[in-house]
């Protein structure tokens, strides 16, 4: 096998694209899938939270007949960026991929969208001329991340307000699991809580304080879960629901079943809720999808385990590849230069 770039590239059938309008501070990423016998991959999804925003969700789960996904869609935009998915079936059905129903090939392109009307300009979306965009653009190459495609216009730390918040972006990472088989993961981040990396918090809520300017020194983060004690019980009093979410995608070049990619895409929330805190609340939309590209030999639980930890590993790499945006800061422009954090 080639040497591994820690990306969801490094599966075999995968490539990322990226589209983005960096003005409107809005972008989507596409994920189309080939397998050993041609395009498509058995898909698989699991939607935790209470502000979801997704198409396409209930043809993956089992018991349904589509068995297979050609492409999954990632976008900003609110509700708005589901259109992106349309352009994404419009490339792939020029390219005559999609589900034979004899009279068409119909392409299938679950979607899942976060909020980012906020940060930049609420009336300017991913449609589908930026999903048919993003597949111009798509390649195995190393996807970049942070502010790209649907991580444009991510941010993390929202229980104070968008004034103490921080920009975040999208990140990816893959392992190998031996044996040729890969497991690999792409996530957009845009969660209400914050970003925390061995216990310590790295990007989130900053203090309504100014008592320091780095956020290695205490009191420069507000600590979300510590915020959410102190109100005994009342309101969030700034926090707007719908307005985060966490999405991604998981692949892997090992062959599963219908079910075994949902227990995938189900185990994967388990490096969402270790790296963010708290997760899958009312006010997110956490969303991850799971593909399977290929015929590898590999334990479902094994492929599970390791698919939390690379949404781990890409979150944080996400949020560390941000830069600041219309006032929003990231990790990397408030991190002192001797690289602590």
């Amino acid at each position: 096998m080639t040497k591994l770039t820690n990306s969801i590239t490094d599966v075999p059938g995968i490539r990322v694209g990226h589209a983005h309008d960096a003005e409107a501070v809005t972008g989507c990423t596409v994920v189309l899938c080939e397998g050993p016998d041609g395009p498509g991959a058995v898909g698989g999804v699991d939607q935790r939270g209470g502000a979801p925003g997704t198409r396409q969700t209930d043809a993956l789960h089992p018991m349904h007949l589509v068995q297979q996904v050609h492409a999954v869609m990632l976008s900003g935009g609110s509700a708005f960026g589901l259109d992106s998915a349309s352009g994404v079936m419009k490339w792939l059905e020029e390219r005559g991929i999609g589900f034979d129903v004899r009279v068409a090939k119909v392409p299938i392109v679950p979607a899942a969208i976060l909020f980012d009307l906020g940060i930049g300009r609420a009336d300017v979306r991913p449609d589908a001329a930026m999903g048919y965009r993003a597949c111009q653009n798509a390649s195995a190459g190393r996807p970049v991340e942070g502010n790209a495609g649907a991580g444009m216009g991510c941010t993390v730390g929202k229980i104070l307000g968008p004034a103490h918040g921080m920009k975040s972006g999208i990140g990816t990472a893959s392992v190998d699991l031996g044996g040729g088989a890969v497991v690999g993961a792409i996530v957009a981040v845009n969660a209400f809580g914050d970003v925390v990396e061995n216990g310590k918090i790295i990007a989130g809520a900053r203090s309504t304080q100014n008592v320091s300017s780095h956020p290695g020194e205490p009191g420069y983060f507000a600590d979300t879960l510590g915020v959410m004690k102190s109100l005994g019980g009342r309101p969030l009093r700034f926090a707007r629901r719908g307005e985060s979410t966490v999405i991604g995608i998981i692949a892997t070049n090992a062959s599963l079943t219908k079910e075994e990619a949902n227990k995938v895409a189900q185990m994967a929330h388990d490096g969402l809720a270790r790296v963010i805190r708290p997760a899958h609340t009312m006010l997110d939309g956490d969303t991850f999808f799971a593909l399977a590209t290929g015929d590898k030999s590999v334990d479902v639980n094994i492929v599970g385990a390791y698919a939390a930890e690379v949404v781990a590993q890409a979150i944080l790499s996400g949020v560390r590849a941000a830069e600041s945006v219309a006032g929003w800061p990231s990790v990397r422009d408030v991190t002192r230069s001797d690289g602590n954090a």
